[in-house]
């Protein structure tokens, strides 16, 4: 590497760290409110960034950043409001500002820049063992910091904090591992995310000061950088959650302008409706995570829509709030019985309807996870994936853009079960899953078509485009080696891709997309086809 280039990587460096202050102060305020003195400090790390950009010639850090100020400055000019639009704005640039320099084709892709993510610390008494850990979860595009001693990761923390620690409980001697934890997380005000090492198996009290400690995992004899890397995805995800979607459905304008402004001023998205016939068609566009519902509209009452909505499958698991001035105790719970998961009487102080909206968006979330996701890789399953194709699908003819799909399938799969167990096999898949989910943005949607195939639902993006981008993830998913006997294993993949054309339906692009993936099997595996 040049000398210039070198100054270029620095620069970028130092622009990335602005950009990651930005990241967690916005962060800060999706999981309160959105109160002055957050909404200052946001400013504040925004114009740092784009003084930082500007300086240092990394135009698309500037350009986000002079986004963010102007979606700040439409805030102001709304008296401190937020409005569900600017929400959605900000959400969107806060994701594109969190993948920038990790996904290829980027335009800084060239200046070769670290993930925008924390590193995570890995203190082990071995350190070859924390070395061999620390390669693997490079592949995955995580920066992982080797801590040799308990000086050396005090003095780590001192200057930086990690997105998740691995410490051996025996990390400097017999149980000090588990004291060092306490000792960092005393006057923490957010705790650190924490998984704990042995090497054997511990007793109870040993697991227990783990768990006091603020330990959320703890691994035996072993730990591999998918299974790491696949527990600190699940603890740190709602940091990174989208914001929250509700649908009111409320007659009165006045009633529903007034929940709208409450539930935006927590950085929630809403869409009020004023015409309950008008819901179906809205809830198919809008897909929120809740709806409020008033009890008593002129054309139908609250119980009646809630039993229309409850018909359709898609909505059997959408929480519905009942939101009305009625206090008699036997119809509200007459009106939970039909279809509601909770009843809130007018007027309701401002923080009992964010706090209660919040919990059960959070749980519905959490239980369609569990509906519509394959339980050993966390993607969405294949009957999900085809729903989200078409959904895909309609906003790319409605909007006039490419939307391509692609079917991956792992080569040579049995012979890794045959040769190696199906343990094996089952970490590969969940190895490939990870490294999609890592390396491919977050508005594309990956499915687990059935055993060791999968989906990729790619909107915006045409074929040859979506071609580059998982070519270059063979490419490197091609270089992970598992530790096994009596040799290492390296597995490949196949690929298809076709892009939706007109006259094209889903079913039409899946067949094509599968004939691609069968041209790139019969022409040599480990290659990625266009139809």
């Amino acid at each position: 590497m040049s000398g210039q280039e070198t100054l270029k990587q620095h620069f970028a460096q130092r622009v990335i760290h602005q950009a990651r202050e930005v990241l967690e102060v916005w962060q800060r305020l999706q999981r309160g409110e959105w109160e002055p003195a957050g909404m200052a400090a946001l400013q504040d790390a925004t114009a740092r960034l784009r003084r930082s950009a500007e300086r240092f010639d990394q135009t698309e850090h500037s350009r986000l950043a002079g986004q963010i100020e102007d979606c700040l400055t439409d805030i102001e000019d709304n008296r401190g409001r937020l409005s569900s639009d600017t929400i959605v704005s900000l959400s969107q640039l806060m994701h594109r500002l969190g993948r920038t320099g990790l996904r290829h084709g980027d335009p800084l892709e060239q200046l070769f820049l670290p993930p925008l993510r924390k590193p995570v610390y890995l203190a082990l008494s071995e350190s070859e063992r924390a070395s061999r850990l620390s390669q693997q979860l490079e592949f995955f595009g995580v920066a992982a910091q080797v801590h040799a001693s308990a000086d050396q990761f005090a003095a780590a923390m001192r200057e930086r904090h990690p997105a998740a620690i691995l410490m051996d409980v025996d990390f400097g001697g017999p149980d000090l591992g588990v004291r060092l934890i306490e000792h960092i997380q005393q006057g923490l005000e957010q705790k650190l995310p924490v998984l704990f090492f042995s090497h054997d198996e511990r007793d109870t009290p040993t697991r227990l000061a783990a768990v006091r400690a603020g330990g959320l995992e703890f691994f035996t004899g072993s730990v591999d950088a998918s299974s790491l890397l696949e527990k600190i995805e699940d603890l740190t995800r709602s940091a990174h959650n989208d914001p929250y979607r509700v649908l009111i459905i409320d007659d009165s304008r006045a009633q529903a302008t007034h929940t709208e402004r409450v539930l935006n001023s927590a950085g929630i998205i809403t869409r009020t409706l004023l015409e309950p016939f008008e819901a179906m068609a809205t809830l198919s566009e809008f897909q929120p995570d809740l709806i409020i519902l008033d009890m008593y509209m002129p054309d139908c009452v609250g119980t009646e829509l809630a039993k229309v909505i409850r018909q359709h499958e898609r909505y059997v698991s959408v929480p519905i709030i009942y939101l009305s001035a009625e206090d008699d105790i036997d119809k509200q719970i007459d009106a939970m019985s039909e279809g509601g998961d909770d009843f809130l009487t007018k007027p309701i102080k401002t923080r009992h309807l964010i706090a209660t909206v919040r919990t059960r968006a959070s749980r519905a979330r959490n239980l369609k996870a569990r509906i519509v996701r394959d339980s050993l890789t966390g993607l969405y399953n294949h009957t999900h994936t085809l729903q989200l194709l078409e959904d895909a699908s309609f906003r790319a003819r409605r909007e006039g853009q490419p939307l391509s799909f692609a079917m991956l399938d792992i080569d040579h799969f049995k012979r890794v079960n045959d040769e190696y167990g199906h343990p094996m096999g089952d970490r590969v898949i969940k190895s490939l899953a990870l490294f999609l989910k890592q390396r491919l943005r977050k508005t594309d949607q990956i499915g687990r078509y059935g055993g060791e195939e999968f989906a990729v639902v790619l909107p915006d993006t045409d074929a040859r485009a979506a071609g580059d981008v998982l070519d270059e993830i063979r490419r490197r998913f091609a270089e992970i080696h598992y530790p096994a006997k009596p040799r290492d294993l390296s597995c490949t993949f196949s690929c298809g891709i076709a892009e939706l054309a007109p006259g094209t339906d889903v079913k039409a692009l899946t067949q094509q997309a599968d004939e691609a993936l069968y041209r790139a099997k019969h022409g040599g595996r480990n290659r990625v086809e266009l139809f």
